[in-house]
């Protein structure tokens, strides 16, 4: 939503400004120039990138459009997640987690979390470690280290569409000023026409230089700077669930491991140690 109204400002700013100075708003609609620029733009795209690149960016632009599902609620139902699985494990011992941990869909626990259960990359991430856990193979360091391997992997693929979007960007002023090299060719083509005409035409050639730069930074640079953040806020889930099972792994209670994890979210989601002691006591019940 907030994408859509930053748009509609930019618009309105823009092409306002423009017409309350006494512009002439029909002269600004070239498609043959839009043409010339988004599809220059669309072509280097397919050119830079593979299939896997092409495709994760398609997939990630939707996202922009849709507002964060990483809340203060989520990371509390996470936080309650973990503290139940930590809690059984320290009553029971870590098999008694194991089936659970095989086939999560099934599992009592991880089904009074469905947002948690929803989120295939998380519910991955955290049965994994909790299975090597179980085997006993791995100590803390050496899981550890491969956990922070493997967030940062996934930080690094999360932003590949962000990257895409910025370098397409970037490229946009340059096909606008492709677009308008093009109309001056055709307007100094056209030099037998009356001063008019070629007015006309030589104004129509500068809208290409000017779309370009429009789209460039009121529209598509933008976008890749807001899937960088959302980028970043899948991450603060992975790290979260670090710290949680690190915690616990180094022999912290289920309690002052939820807390550590609560300490690592972003301050806007972050809940206070009484909402989320509040929001675990009913879990120990």
């Amino acid at each position: 939503m907030l994408v859509i109204i930053g748009y509609v400002i930019v618009c309105a700013s823009v092409f306002g400004g423009y017409a309350m100075a006494g512009g002439h708003l029909h002269a600004l609609w070239q498609p043959l120039e839009l043409l010339m620029i988004f599809g220059g733009a669309f072509g280097a795209f397919f050119v830079s990138n593979n299939n896997k690149t092409i495709k994760a960016t398609v997939k990630a632009l939707p996202l922009c459009f849709k507002g964060s599902k990483y809340n203060k609620a989520v990371y509390m139902e996470l936080m309650a997640l973990l503290f139940d699985i930590l809690s059984k494990v320290r009553k029971e011992g870590l098999m008694s987690i194991e089936g659970d941990v095989e086939n999560p869909a099934q599992s009592g626990i991880f089904g009074k979390y469905p947002r948690i259960l929803a989120d295939h990359h998380a519910v991955e991430f955290m049965t994994d470690y909790l299975r090597m856990m179980v085997s006993g193979n791995l100590n803390a360091l050496e899981i550890e280290n491969l956990m922070d391997n493997e967030i940062e992997t996934h930080h690094h693929e999360a932003e590949i569409p962000a990257h895409c979007i910025a370098k397409m960007g970037d490229g946009l002023p340059a096909f606008g000023i492709v677009a308008a090299v093009m109309g001056v060719v055709h307007t100094m083509g056209s030099v037998g026409l009356p001063p008019s005409e070629l007015g006309l035409l030589i104004a129509h050639a500068l809208v290409g230089t000017f779309l370009g730069i429009l789209l460039a930074y009121g529209f598509v640079g933008p976008l890749s700077t807001l899937l960088e953040i959302k980028a970043a806020e899948s991450t603060k889930m992975f790290q979260c669930m670090k710290v949680v099972l690190m915690a616990s792994l180094n022999g912290c209670a289920p309690a002052v491991a939820v807390e550590f994890g609560r300490k690592v979210l972003y301050s806007t989601e972050r809940p206070t140690f009484s909402e989320l002691e509040a929001h675990v006591k009913p879990k120990k019940a």
